[in-house]
């Protein structure tokens, strides 16, 4: 099982597709620590915000968190560079990913605030520095922002850092409704483009990306998403309140669940197994939306591999002929009727 913490809804940022930043969890108010203890065991858990060093007790959470969980990693703006970095010195065994929106006049015109392309680029290289092997950091695609996701993705490639792909999306958790990709035609020409520089790479683990940016081109074009979604099942969310939630893709417009609060159970699994969560994932099963978020598709991924490998397969092999990944190299919809059972 997977899991997202949201430490907080505080952020310094301001960014323009996503209004978190306007509606901030009091301090008071956000669970403690020791809440987290309540949870199962996890092959792996983001601790993400709002901005999460903003909690001052980040370093409780993460100790908490890392005798859950198999893998951790903190998910920042990077505006925070001496906290980042001091805490990767007490957690070396943590990984980070920085979100960077563009080059440096991109990212701060979409971040809203000035330097924080330097700033995340420090800390990066910061924690190159102290020797953290798990680091990385990620775009979210918007209307003007793709072409610059190919520079950056030559930047991480020469740092050797991961490079994560997300797209506009509207939800409860981003206070936005808004969001819309409105140039698609450049946007899908860019990811494809991305995609087979992720094909024509030596590591495996960059050709299931492919895969990955294959569905953000199909969500972007509107379609039915290409594998089920099994949200509150295979993962979950945490938010700064103690709410377990399914996903963060909801929105209240269209329907918005939680499942239950940990502080009102004695364990996880009492809360995980009540009525009320089963009632969510039925919900879960009749949701209208569409969304390709890596919370919920790297758990699916790894459900479908038998059925998503061939496609990593096939367009690697191609690849080394100098084919290509176009329109007709769209992965088969799991989702779509007839298709799988889910």
């Amino acid at each position: 099982m997977e899991a997202a913490i949201i430490a907080t809804y505080r952020c310094p940022m301001r960014c323009k597709m996503c209004n978190i930043w306007r509606n901030p969890s009091e301090r008071s108010a956000e669970f403690k620590p020791e809440l987290l203890r309540k949870l199962p065991r996890l092959r792996f858990a983001n601790i993400t915000g709002g901005e999460p060093t903003m909690r001052e007790d980040i370093e409780e959470i993460v100790r908490v968190v890392q005798l859950k969980a198999d893998r951790i990693v903190v998910s920042s703006s990077g505006w925070f560079e001496d906290r980042i970095l001091e805490l990767a010195k007490r957690h070396p065994s943590t990984g980070f990913r920085i979100s960077i929106e563009g080059m440096s006049e991109k990212n701060d015109h979409l971040r809203g605030r000035a330097g924080g392309f330097d700033r995340g680029l420090r800390v990066l290289l910061g924690l190159r520095r102290l020797g953290i092997k798990d680091i990385g950091f990620g775009i979210t695609i918007s209307s003007n922002n793709s072409h610059d996701m190919l520079s950056l993705y030559e930047l991480a490639k020469e740092l050797k850092l991961e490079f994560a792909t997300a797209a506009f999306h509207n939800s409860f958790y981003f206070h936005k409704y808004d969001n819309l990709i409105t140039n698609q035609s450049t946007v899908i020409k860019d990811l494809q483009d991305l995609t087979n520089r992720l094909l024509n790479e030596p590591h495996p683990k960059s050709w299931f990306r492919a895969y990955f940016n294959m569905g953000l081109i199909n969500y972007v074009q509107g379609n039915k998403r290409l594998l089920p979604c099994r949200a509150g099942t295979d993962n979950f969310f945490i938010d700064p309140w103690g709410n377990l939630l399914p996903c963060n893709g909801m929105e209240k417009g269209n329907w918005y669940a939680d499942m239950g609060n940990l502080h009102d159970h004695d364990d996880f699994s009492s809360l995980w197994n009540s009525k009320k969560a089963a009632k969510v994932r039925r919900s879960v099963a009749g949701c209208s939306k569409n969304c390709w978020m890596v919370g919920t598709v790297a758990p699916a991924m790894k459900k479908h591999m038998r059925r998503v490998a061939p496609w990593v397969i096939k367009q690697k092999t191609k690849s080394l002929f100098h084919q290509f990944v176009a329109d007709d190299a769209m992965p088969a919809c799991l989702s779509c009727d007839g298709q799988i059972d889910g």
